[in-house]
């Protein structure tokens, strides 16, 4: 079941029985990249995903583009001869990803005593909530609580309102490219001491976020500050905000560093605000937030979209409109560098979705398929690839083991 992707993972097989979005995402990632990745569902219902919205007559839009790029056949690892047909599998991938609470696959017989007796050389990513240790590991998670927990949601949001969780679960998002980074790390190993064991790889949702939250940490330690919410402020630049437009666009303006401001301020014909000694440093700007941003504020008010653009352009600001999605498909350089792509799909036809990231020179990752149909691929790989006959397959259905 080689990929059909020339990315520079091909070779590379992954054997993907988690569920939802972290974990199965990670695998997605590496299957965009040229990676062969099977996806195991359950019978019947199959991964929870695809009963979260958006869907179109029912089929589920979210599905087709976080499993894109794989294979997927259904699987009842509870039953002995869905363990049995596991096991056969198992030892033809180089890399199995699943997201059970720890103990789960102990108690189904597939525990790390038997994977590794099966595939020695195996690298397992185990994608948890809280971790496979510690006072919490048997604690249900979902992204917004690791975004909770982990203490991003308490920086969300405007200071005099509740914590805001995105509208986008960033935790998950995060946590598949550590998922998918995590997987690269384990597979150099192994290609530069291929006599070693293969490994477990321990990865938390909130750990995950907060990694993300990077100087946080260090600022608390060292300096006993607890970080509040600002809105659209930020606490380590200035001006730093999302303002409006007189024809009520809004833009985000990130000067944050000294020539970005003076060139802001020339854009603005605002030119003696370099001098001026409230703003003289990063700091001094910082400080008197409130007054440059009231100041940056009426300049950008008092202008359409159309006459900012060419004068920030001209003086090099970096900023951009608020889009929404309408207005990214819109995008000439979206467009240009081809960053959505239609892929064909059985059910809805031709859909849209991001292209493949990073983009390399010579081993281009691509976009061949979208998420597979439940059950889809069970007669090839069980079938052509472990030879089960049609009627061991028919069987095998109406007992529900695939």
């Amino acid at each position: 079941m080689e990929s059909e992707t020339k990315g520079p993972l091909k070779g590379l097989r992954i054997l993907d029985i988690s569920t939802v979005v972290a974990a199965p995402w990670a695998a997605t990632l590496l299957a965009d990249l040229g990676a062969a990745v099977l996806k195991v569902e359950m019978p019947g219902r199959g991964d929870l995903l695809r009963a979260l919205a958006p869907h179109k007559n029912g089929v589920p839009l979210w599905w087709k583009v976080a499993n894109r790029n794989k294979k997927g056949v259904t699987l009842d690892l509870r039953k002995d001869e869905g363990r049995a047909l596991f096991e056969r599998l198992l030892p033809h991938f180089d890399v199995l990803v699943e997201n059970f609470r720890p103990g789960t696959l102990d108690k189904w017989g597939l525990g790390k005593e038997r994977l590794f007796a099966l595939h020695p050389k195996l690298t397992v990513l185990r994608v948890t909530g809280f971790g496979q240790t510690g006072p919490y590991r048997d604690k249900p998670a979902f992204a917004r609580v690791a975004e909770a927990m982990s203490g991003f949601t308490h920086i969300c949001g405007e200071p005099d309102r509740p914590p805001l969780h995105m509208g986008f679960p960033v935790a998950d998002a995060v946590t598949g490219l550590f998922g998918a980074l995590g997987i690269l790390g384990a597979l150099y190993r192994r290609a530069r001491m291929p006599d070693e064991p293969g490994q477990e790889i321990d990865l938390s949702l909130t750990e995950s976020t907060f990694r993300m939250l990077d100087f946080l940490p260090i600022e608390y330690d060292q300096l006993g500050v607890v970080r509040e919410r600002v809105g659209n402020l930020s606490d380590y630049s200035a001006p730093s905000n999302v303002y409006r437009s007189r024809d009520g666009t809004w833009v985000t303006i990130p000067a944050s560093s000294q020539s970005i401001f003076a060139r802001l301020c020339r854009a603005l014909g605002r030119a003696e605000l370099i001098e001026d000694e409230r703003f003289a440093t990063n700091a001094d700007r910082v400080g008197n937030r409130a007054a440059l941003d009231e100041i940056i504020s009426a300049e950008i008010a008092g202008r359409t979209l159309a006459e900012l653009q060419p004068l920030f352009d001209r003086h090099e600001v970096g900023w951009s409109p608020i889009q929404s999605i309408a207005e990214v498909f819109a995008d000439p350089h979206f467009q240009a560098r081809e960053a959505i792509v239609s892929v064909e799909d059985a059910e809805l036809g031709p859909v849209k979705m991001q292209n493949v990231v990073p983009r390399y020179s010579a081993t281009a990752g691509s976009v061949v398929s979208t998420g597979p149909a439940l059950g889809q691929h069970n007669e090839e790989i069980y079938g052509q690839w472990l030879g089960l006959s049609g009627g061991e397959l028919a069987r095998l259905k109406a007992a529900e083991v695939i």
